[in-house]
C-alpha cells in the first residue's frame, strides 16, 4: 500500500470505510476521531487549526469521486459547517441511505451536575435525529472544571438513556453530588465559554476523549439555543469591594468557627498576621473566575496551601504557623454559609489537616516562590523596610547581578 502524500491523502485512507458504517452517528463519530489529531497537534486556537484543515481538505479533494471520499467530505462539512466550502458539499450519487441524515439532529433535554463544593458542573444534553435512520438517541456530556477555568473533557456516545440513568443514580447515592434539569442556553454559554479557554491551551489535559470528540461536541452545542439567558453562571460571585471584604472578615471573626480555633481573641503581634493571612484567602478567592471567597474545597485547599500562596506570598514565621490554622476556620465557616453537607466541611478540614506538613515543607525549602517572591523574601531577611524607597534601591543596586541571574 502506498504511503498517502499529504495529510489529507492520509485521511481519505482512514476513511475508506466510511460507507460500510450503519448509522450517520457512527460516520459523525468517525469523521470527529479524525480531525481530533488535528486539534491535538495544533499550538495555538486549536477550533480555528480544525477549520482551515476542513477548508483546505475539501479544497483538495474537490475532484474525488469515490463513495469514501465524497461521504468523508459531507461528514466534515456537517462537523465543521462554518469551513470555507462546507456549504458547497453534496452527497455523492453513490452515498449511503444515512448520508442525508448527518448533523439532523434536535435536542431532546438538558441537564446538569456536580459537586456540592462547586469544583466542578458536568452538562449532559441528547439529542435524537430527525429521521431514526440516522442513528441512535445520543448524549454529549462536557465537564467544566471551575478551579481552572476550562472544559477539561468532552464525551459523545450512547444509548442516551443509559448514560443519563447512570449520572442520575451516581448522584442520587451520594451526598456530595447534585443533579439537576438545566437551561440548554445556560449550557451552551457555560461550555462554550469554557471550552474557548481549552481551545487556547498550549497542552491538552492528559485523559479522556477531548480531542476525538470535540469537532462532534461542538457541532451539537452549536444547536442548542443561545442568548435568551445570561451565559454566565447564575452562581457565580463578583469580587468583592474593600467594603465587602471587611464585612465579611468581621463576620468571620464572630462566628463559631473562628471561636474553635482561638482566633476570636488574637492580640499583639499575632493579630498583624491574623489578618494577612485573611488577606490572602481573600486575594486567592478573587483570583478564580467566580470570585466566591466561600467556595472552599480539598481541592482549593490544595491549590491555596500548597502551590498559590508559596507563589504570591511572602510569609514569616508567625503567617506560617497562623496560616493553617485560619484556614481550617475559614473553610468551616463558609461550609456553614453555603449549607454544606456536614460530611463535606469535615473532608476538606481533614485534608487541610493532612497538607500541614508539605506546607511547612514548601515554606522551609522556598521551592515554590516566583522569582519575585524570593527576592523579596530576600529583601526582608536582609532586614530592609520595603516601604523606605533609599534601602530598598540601594538594596536593589547590590543585589543587581543576582537579581538579574535568577530572572526577578
Amino acid at each position: 500500500m502506498a504511503t498517502p502524500q499529504t495529510p489529507y491523502d492520509a485521511v481519505l485512507q482512514a476513511a475508506r470505510d466510511v460507507t460500510r458504517l450503519d448509522t450517520a452517528l457512527d460516520a459523525e463519530m468517525l469523521g470527529a476521531a479524525l480531525l481530533g489529531s488535528v486539534y491535538a497537534v495544533a499550538e495555538t486556537d486549536r477550533s480555528a487549526a480544525v477549520r482551515d484543515f476542513v477548508a483546505g481538505f475539501l479544497a483538495a479533494t474537490s475532484r474525488r469521486r469515490t463513495a469514501a471520499a465524497t461521504t468523508i467530505r459531507s461528514v466534515f462539512a456537517a462537523l465543521v459547517p462554518d469551513a470555507e466550502g462546507a456549504a458547497r458539499v453534496r452527497p455523492g450519487a453513490t452515498a449511503p441511505a444515512w448520508s442525508g441524515q448527518l448533523g439532523k439532529v434536535h435536542l431532546t433535554g438538558s441537564w446538569a451536575y456536580g459537586d456540592v463544593y462547586g469544583d466542578q458542573t458536568s452538562y449532559l444534553a441528547t439529542f435524537a435525529y430527525d429521521d431514526a435512520a440516522g442513528g441512535p438517541e445520543h448524549a454529549l456530556v462536557a465537564l467544566v472544571d471551575h478551579n481552572i477555568g476550562i472544559t477539561k473533557d468532552v464525551f459523545v456516545g450512547g444509548p442516551a438513556e443509559r448514560i443519563l440513568e447512570q449520572v442520575r443514580q451516581m448522584c442520587a447515592g451520594d451526598e456530595l453530588t447534585w443533579f439537576r434539569e438545566e437551561d440548554p442556553a445556560r449550557m451552551h454559554g457555560e461550555v462554550s465559554r469554557h471550552l474557548a479557554i481549552t481551545d487556547d491551551l498550549g497542552e491538552l489535559p492528559g485523559e479522556g476523549s477531548l480531542a476525538t470528540d470535540r469537532a462532534l461536541v461542538g457541532a451539537r452545542l452549536a444547536l442548542l439555543p443561545h442568548g435568551a439567558v445570561p451565559p454566565a453562571d447564575p452562581d457565580a460571585v463578583e469580587p468583592l469591594s474593600a467594603a465587602e471584604r471587611t464585612e465579611l472578615v468581621r463576620r468571620f471573626l464572630a462566628s463559631p468557627e473562628a471561636a474553635r480555633f482561638g482566633l476570636d481573641s488574637v492580640e499583639g503581634p499575632e493579630l498583624a498576621s491574623l489578618h494577612f493571612c485573611l488577606s490572602l484567602l481573600l486575594d486567592h478567592a478573587a483570583s478564580f473566575p467566580d470570585a466566591d471567597p466561600l467556595r472552599w474545597s480539598p481541592a482549593v485547599a490544595g491549590l491555596f496551601l500548597l502551590d498559590w500562596v508559596h507563589r504570591r506570598a511572602v510569609l514569616d514565621m508567625d503567617d506560617a504557623a497562623m496560616l493553617p490554622r485560619v484556614l481550617r476556620a475559614w473553610a468551616g465557616y463558609a461550609a456553614r454559609q453555603r449549607g454544606l453537607p456536614e460530611p463535606a466541611a469535615a473532608q476538606t478540614d481533614t485534608a487541610i489537616e493532612e497538607m500541614v506538613p508539605e506546607f511547612a515543607r514548601l515554606y522551609t525549602t522556598g521551592e515554590r516562590r516566583s522569582p519575585a517572591t524570593a527576592a523579596v523574601a530576600q529583601l526582608m531577611a536582609d532586614g530592609v523596610d520595603p516601604d523606605d524607597p533609599a534601602a530598598l534601591n540601594a538594596w536593589i543596586e547590590a543585589n543587581r547581578h543576582r537579581l538579574a541571574d535568577d530572572g526577578a
